[in-house]
């Protein structure tokens, strides 16, 4: 039987529940990521749609055209308190991209260099920590073609001011 993992908005009203790991986990240090969370990167893991549930009420939706791609972006959040629990995303039909920390327990899922990247570091905040060890990519991972970008591997962690260029 899976290990199940529960997450929630604030209010919790829209509720829900993991079946499975996360095919990865993706930071994100997009403007557009900045700005939904109101903070220097979005922590991103990635589930296969038919491996979570949702509960409670229905999740409002804000759609937007991604800069970078031209795809769909869906925000799915809660009507009541505004909380942003997950991304469905035109580019990649069969994931979402939950937001890392309104699960229950926000530690559970992992963050090694074998299941996570870190990706627009070209638009990293200043002086955020980049990890050693981890693939880190400019843009996104992967190129509009399906071609898969060339990561960044650091050897030792070093602040976004130093590994790209202002």
């Amino acid at each position: 039987m899976p290990i199940v993992h529960q997450g929630r908005c604030l209010c919790g009203d829209v509720r829900y529940k993991t079946f499975a790991e996360p095919l990865r986990v993706t930071i994100c240090h997009c403007r557009f990521c900045q700005r939904l969370t109101g903070s220097a990167y979005l922590v991103e893991p990635i589930f296969r749609k038919a491996d979570v549930a949702f509960e409670g009420t229905a999740a409002k939706i804000y759609e937007h055209r991604s800069d970078s791609s031209g795809k769909r972006v869906t925000l799915n959040f809660c009507g009541r308190c505004g909380t942003t629990l997950y991304l469905d995303l035109e580019r990649f039909p069969g994931i979402l991209g939950l937001c890392g920390g309104t699960f229950d327990d926000p530690d559970w899922f992992d963050r090694s260099a074998d299941d996570c990247r870190h990706i627009f570091i070209r638009s990293a905040q200043r002086d955020v920590m980049l990890p050693a060890g981890v693939n880190l990519y400019e843009g996104h991972a992967i190129n509009l073609d399906g071609r898969p970008n060339q990561p960044i591997v650091l050897a030792h962690a070093l602040t976004s001011s130093k590994v790209t260029k202002r």
